[in-house]
């Protein structure tokens, strides 16, 4: 009766740990199908340009109605001056608009960035 009663168990923790490992793997799955979700593909992403200190000029980066990105300044670099020209500042906020679109999150500007894009 006691070795009916260990192999009943014993088949019992084996289904269960299968079951369990089965279950992990179609989590993991289901994870990685997220990682390639981009939510900003197709969304309303806006740029506005802000008058920032010394008549240098920001943006602001909406995703639909709300506030997404307030840079008053120059992205990387110190202090609060913003950009020299409001085209400059809409380079930028382009660059920052298709790195959110290819889902880079945060949309990190670099110096090499903005050397590359003249506003410098």
């Amino acid at each position: 009766m006691k070795k009916i009663i260990l192999i009943i168990v014993s088949v019992f923790l084996l289904i269960s740990i299968f079951f369990v490992f089965h279950k992990r793997a179609q989590i993991k799955e289901e994870v990685i199908a997220h990682e390639d979700y981009n939510p900003y593909k197709d969304a309303e992403i806006k740029a506005v340009i802000i008058p920032s200190e010394n008549n240098t000029f920001g943006y602001d980066i909406y995703l639909y109605d709300a506030i997404l990105i307030h840079q008053p300044s120059r992205p990387g670099l110190p202090g609060n001056i913003g950009f020299a020209t409001e085209e400059d500042a809409i380079k930028v906020a382009e660059l920052v608009i298709k790195k959110i679109r290819n889902n880079e999150m945060p949309p990190t500007v670099t110096v090499e960035e903005l050397e590359g894009l003249g506003v410098l």
